[in-house]
């Protein structure tokens, strides 16, 4: 199959069930394709609503038996786009289902009693980018020790070494580190202005 026809059959299945079911879905699926040439997947975004029953419907509809992986991105104003790979390991395969959720409060139904392996990446979801997954058997740190605070994957999180060591951009190519300091100094991406990022309520061996 095409990931047109990937895509697509996935849509049609999807608005047969929730025509089924209820006659006033959260709303309609939209197919696409995405980047990568021959390597180009069928891409399918839903609302959050329908997050369940589309991976759902990947499984039992179009034949993507296997879960592959789970992952967030931080979009900022926008909040978060969760993806789902999942592929049919007979038809050779495979389709991203995509959604949005909110950033002032990221959560999405957990889809573990779908596909089991999403337990780990649901973990790690939650751990990176703070997003909850309601119905996950247990959300336990999966990379980071237990003491570690803030999730390091939203583009709002202070990446702290390059506040204390010098970025390598500092310079131009050919500049030396004196000549580099007779003008403004560069700060690194993910780096806010010097006393933006501590926050007001810290004191010094608080």
């Amino acid at each position: 199959m095409t990931p047109e026809a990937v895509g697509q059959a996935l849509v049609t299945a999807l608005v047969a069930a929730a025509t089924a079911e209820d006659p006033t879905p959260p709303g309609p699926p939209v197919a696409g394709v995405s980047g990568g040439g021959r390597f180009a997947r069928a891409t399918v975004d839903v609302p959050a609503g329908a997050w369940v029953a589309a991976l759902r419907t990947a499984r039992d509809a179009v034949g993507c038996d296997f879960f592959d992986w789970l992952s967030a991105v931080d979009e900022l104003d926008q909040g978060y786009q969760v993806v789902a790979h999942v592929w049919s390991s007979r038809g050779r395969y495979g389709v991203l289902v995509r959604t949005r959720i909110p950033r002032a409060a990221p959560a999405l139904d957990s889809v573990v009693a779908v596909y089991p392996g999403a337990a780990w990446s649901e973990r790690e979801t939650h751990e990176m980018f703070g997003v909850d997954f309601p119905g996950h058997p247990g959300l336990a740190p999966l990379l980071l020790p237990a003491q570690f605070e803030g999730h390091p994957l939203r583009k709002d999180f202070v990446l702290a070494s390059r506040v204390v060591k010098a970025w390598p951009g500092a310079t131009e190519p050919g500049e030396s580190a004196a000549e580099a300091g007779r003008r403004a100094p560069q700060r690194p991406p993910g780096v806010p202005a010097p006393g933006d990022w501590t926050p007001p309520d810290w004191r010094p061996g608080g």
